[in-house]
Parts: C-alpha cells; structure tokens; sequence
C-alpha cells in the first residue's frame, strides 16, 4: 500500500513538473474549465475547503499537536493506544468481510478481535499478528463498491479531508457497528488517535506535496486511485505500457 501511495505520487509531480510553465502561462484560460472532473461536481467548494483544511487546520492544529504526540508519547503508549484503536475496528472486519462473502476472512477477524482482546490486554498488544494472523480490513464503504455501488460525488470535509458520497455512507453506517454503538465517547477517542498516527506519519511527504503544481488534484486523484485498490483487494488491472511505466518508476526509486 505504502509502495502504491509513492508510485502515485511520484507520476503526478513528474507530470506536474514537466508542465508547470505551460499550468502557469495558461491559468487564466483553465480557470474556466478547472471545474470539469465529473466525480467533483462540487469542485469550487471543495477546493476551498481543502485550503482551509491545509492551510488553517493543519497547520495551525493537527501538524503541531500530531508532532508533539508523537515527541513526547513513550513509544509504548502510542503503540498500545493505535493497537487498542485498530482493535475496535475487528467487529466491523467480520461484518464487512462477510458481507463481501470472505467467509474465512471474516473469520479470521473475529478471531483476532478475540485474541487481541484477552491475551492482548484489551489490543493494546497485537498478539495476533505477532502469531501469523495479519488483519483483513474492510469496510462499509468497501462492501457497498463490492456490491457494484458507485463512488458518487467527491466531497472534501471540514478537518476529515477527502471524502465521497459512498465513503461517508459507509462510516455512518459503521458507527452503528459494535463497539462504537456503546458510545460516541470511545468512537471520537480512536479517530483522534488514527487521525494523530496518520499525520504524524505524513511529515516524510510534507514536500512532494508542496511541490505539486496543484495539490488539491494530487490529493482528489491518490484518494480514488486508493479506494479502487481497496475495493479490488489490490488486484487492479494494467496495461503494459502502465506496467512498463511502474517498472521504470521502481526502478528510479530504488536507485533514489
């Protein structure tokens, strides 16, 4: 997943780099049609929020406390605490995978949620993968694109960041999933600690992101390309030319 995010990344700021000059002289002309991405209807919006969310949030909120988090938080806390958070998400693995008709998979959730919440004090230890029995992630949202149900309008939310219509659909839906039905309390307390965990963990790629001649673009085109990988279980379709393309881009970057 780590190596997708970097690929995508990269292919977008080599086209952005090679077409700077030309985005820059002609700003004036695509200011007219810079709303034409189908899957972003609210485009105008959404851009504006993104500023807000980058430029005010972020940097005035979630970058400094994410950092501060991560300097000061013992590294066994913070290991405990994204353990316990991941391991409240189990529950919702069975149904969804499930759901999606990956009866073993599902089964596999359920017995790490078990495993994790005895033998590993509540998940704050993940004795499950420690044994072999890697997680197998799925969600709502991903059920309802397994089930052929589109994306719908992209839409950036205040301080969540990208989203769309099936996404947000779907973490509705899995509010109601147990544990997170007991109370909002629990609920808000593991989002803060993945939202903190996600963050501070994006400071290597602060740059490629300030380097991009548009990275409202950048972020809209890496959070479709993930949630189709997601949905497809990584099993995404290529050319060969596409194929010969990450060939030589992983070749670059292992020379990097």
């Amino acid at each position: 997943m780590k190596k997708l995010y970097t690929v995508l990344v990269v292919v977008l700021l080599l086209g952005g780099c090679a077409n700077r000059q030309s985005v820059e002289q002609q700003a004036d002309v695509n200011q007219t049609q810079q709303y034409a991405d189908q899957r972003d209807p609210f485009e105008s919006y959404n851009r504006d929020m993104w500023s807000f969310n980058w430029d005010v949030l972020d940097k005035n909120i979630l970058r400094p406390v994410s950092l501060s988090y991560a300097e000061n938080m013992p590294s066994f806390a913070r290991k405990g605490l994204y353990h316990f958070a991941l391991n409240l998400e189990e529950p919702a693995n069975v149904i969804n995978n499930l759901l999606q008709g990956k009866v073993a998979d599902s089964f596999i959730s359920l017995g790490r949620f078990l495993l994790n919440s005895t033998f590993g004090l509540l998940g704050t230890l993940d004795v499950a993968t420690d044994a072999g029995i890697e997680r197998r992630d799925e969600s709502f949202a991903e059920t309802l694109g397994v089930w052929g149900i589109g994306s719908g309008p992209f839409i950036m939310l205040p301080a969540l960041g990208p989203s769309d219509a099936r996404d947000s659909t779907g973490k509705v839906v899995e509010g109601v999933y147990y544990p997170f039905d007991l109370t909002l309390y629990l609920s808000l307390t593991t989002n803060v600690i993945k939202a903190l965990e996600k963050r501070a963990s994006f400071v290597d790629q602060e740059q490629l992101l300030r380097d991009a001649v548009d990275p409202y673009a950048l972020i809209k085109n890496v959070y479709f390309q993930d949630q189709q990988f997601k949905i497809l279980d990584g099993k995404i379709e290529t050319s060969q030319e596409e194929q010969d393309l990450n060939e030589d881009i992983d070749a670059y970057l292992d020379n990097l």
